[in-house]
């Protein structure tokens, strides 16, 4: 059976910024992604200026929920087919970790999505229609701009795995955050 243990690491806003922000370099990956696997409402391109998000908080939660796989499940080869299916509970799994970053919101704090944002089946954006879940669905680090593995080698010792060849990876790591302090 998988095991989930929480990761987090305080860091100020600014030095995390300087660190591993570049909005125009991760934002073209994010639009690849996209063009590939769909579009999705809390990726870019945005209509708001990414930098007044980062300029407007002092302190960022690092948040980070690491799956680590049983034997049993690194040992056996999946379908291709089968694997997709594990993935995706694992990623729909997302959605209930994400009410401990909206239990910590406030009025001086917003939420970062772990990852792309799962809250619908498939995204209005790739019907061009508005986000039916604005109250719930909140960006990621990556979409505003962060290298997510740099910041998960550098703070935790981790690097992201993927799922190869039939196998699951050792574990996955799901990181979104807090922006706290308001200037």
């Amino acid at each position: 059976m998988s095991e989930i243990k929480k990761l987090t690491a305080d860091v100020n806003v600014s030095e995390f910024y300087e660190n591993y922000v570049d909005f125009e370099e991760v934002s073209k990956l994010c639009i690849e992604e996209q063009e590939m696997l769909g579009y999705n409402w809390n990726y870019p391109p945005f209509e708001f200026d990414v930098d007044e998000v980062w300029n407007t908080y002092e302190k960022l939660k690092i948040i980070a929920f690491k799956i680590d796989f049983s034997e049993e499940e690194l040992a056996h080869t999946f379908e291709e087919k089968e694997l997709e299916f594990v993935l995706k509970r694992f990623e729909r799994m997302k959605v209930k970790l994400m009410n401990e970053i909206y239990m910590l919101e406030s009025e001086d704090a917003m939420g970062l999505f772990l990852g792309k944002c799962n809250l619908c089946m498939r995204c209005t954006r790739e019907f061009g229609m508005p986000c039916k879940m604005p109250f719930k669905m909140r960006y990621s680090l990556e979409s505003l701009g962060a290298y997510t593995d740099r910041v998960i080698e550098d703070l935790f010792g981790f690097e992201i795995k993927y799922a190869e060849n039939g196998k699951l990876p050792e574990y996955l790591i799901f990181v979104g955050g807090l922006l706290y302090d308001k200037k």
